[in-house]
């Protein structure tokens, strides 16, 4: 490594003007790094503007260069929540005012061929910052503050939402209406997670997304059409109805959408209480999983005297892995009780008001049975069904 070093050279690169320096870090960059598209573009708009700026070059460069100051702040306060690229993509949704807008690069790329790009490079790169700039909002200050915005980033998966929450933030719509559009934006999300079709859910919301616009700034089409997508079974639009729905929670579950699940469950079953309490967070659960109660292991091969159900082919196939036979635990809860037997993991079962639910479902048996799994799988599915 040290001879390595010792005979490494640097090639340098003499440039005559920033227009130069600009082609070359479109065009020769090489930081070890591949360059984002946001970084490609801005280099491509400030090389639009030194060709073609006129006399008002310099202080357009200013401008795009002020612009992409407050981009870089708003992307270092986002970090870790969401992509800079992902945010270029949703701004393209939004300036061209359409979900099936996809390939932000080549269709800048011809923007910039016109005769006179500055317009659009100046228009572009302010609704850039603007975007940037309610993204921020939305998920460093309203996220904490507001219940139903905090689902839906729990949720995860919600890029088909933020063109449209986007859109609420530019038309100034209050807090009450966004956390409105989001409630109904993560039904339908959360649906077509679950129901996993094929069926292209964009091209069922294109139209009134479209429509939403700051002349016409109402969500209430927006949640029209969700709820219409949600009861129907006109064939077009079927996909994600009740019936659809059900039939997907029957069985297995990716974890994550059955943590999310449960705990919306947990929440539901807390409102079912004493009033006056907040809604629990999803960061409550510290490090939360997925648990068996029966687990998918048997007890030192001895379910029955575990307190479980045989472990025929029938248990194996449709109650091991179901919302019935679900719990969500923190991940040290979950290590502690491992494939205990079920008296020993039900004396643990006192954090939650779900884990109180089970000890209530077995007081008088002791057992964890499948009957037990299937009530209290059909009540998850109904509360899910009619809530959600």
């Amino acid at each position: 490594m040290l001879d390595t070093i010792s005979a490494a050279t640097c090639t340098t690169h003499p440039v005559r003007d920033e227009s130069e320096a600009i082609q070359m870090f479109i065009f020769q960059n090489n930081r070890g790094k591949k360059p984002s598209n946001l970084e490609i573009i801005k280099a491509q708009f400030m090389f639009a503007v030194h060709l073609q700026g006129g006399e008002a070059k310099n202080s357009l460069i200013d401008e795009i260069k002020t612009r992409f100051e407050n981009i870089y702040k708003s992307i270092s306060s986002i970090e870790g929540t969401i992509k800079e690229d992902d945010v270029l993509g949703y701004t393209f949704q939004v300036f061209f005012n359409s979900l099936s807008e996809s390939n932000a690069l080549d269709r800048i790329n011809k923007k910039l061929a016109v005769a006179d790009p500055v317009p659009f490079v100046k228009a572009f790169t302010q609704a850039l910052d603007t975007s940037f700039r309610h993204l921020t909002t939305f998920f460093r200050h309203d996220e904490p503050e507001h219940h139903a915005i905090h689902s839906l980033v729990a949720l995860g998966g919600y890029s088909l939402a933020i063109p449209f929450i986007i859109k609420a933030y530019t038309f100034r719509l209050p807090i009450e209406s966004i956390c409105q559009l989001c409630t109904s934006l993560e039904s339908v999300v959360l649906r077509s997670r679950v129901i996993g079709t094929r069926a292209d859910l964009t091209s069922r919301l294109n139209d009134v997304y479209s429509d939403f616009t700051e002349d016409t700034p109402s969500i209430e089409p927006i949640v029209k059409r969700v709820n219409y997508l949600k009861t129907t079974t006109e064939w077009w639009y079927a996909y994600w109805n009740r019936v659809e729905l059900d039939k997907a929670l029957q069985g297995w579950l990716h974890p994550a959408t059955a943590r999310f699940l449960l705990w919306k469950y947990e929440n539901h079953l807390l409102g079912k209480g004493k009033s006056g309490y907040a809604l629990s967070r999803f960061d409550a659960v510290t490090r939360p999983e997925l648990e068996h109660i029966a687990p998918q292991t048997p007890t030192k091969g001895e379910p029955v005297a575990a307190g479980y159900p045989a472990y025929d082919e029938e248990f194996r196939n449709q109650y091991i892995d179901c919302l019935g036979n679900y719990l969500l635990l923190s991940k040290s809860h979950n290590c502690s009780v491992g494939n205990s037997p079920f008296l020993d993991k039900r004396a643990s079962y006192t954090h939650t008001a779900q884990q109180r639910e089970i000890q209530d479902l077995s007081a008088e048996s002791n057992v964890w049975s499948k009957e037990m799994i299937t009530a209290r799988k059909a009540s998850i599915i109904e509360f899910i069904t009619e809530n959600l």
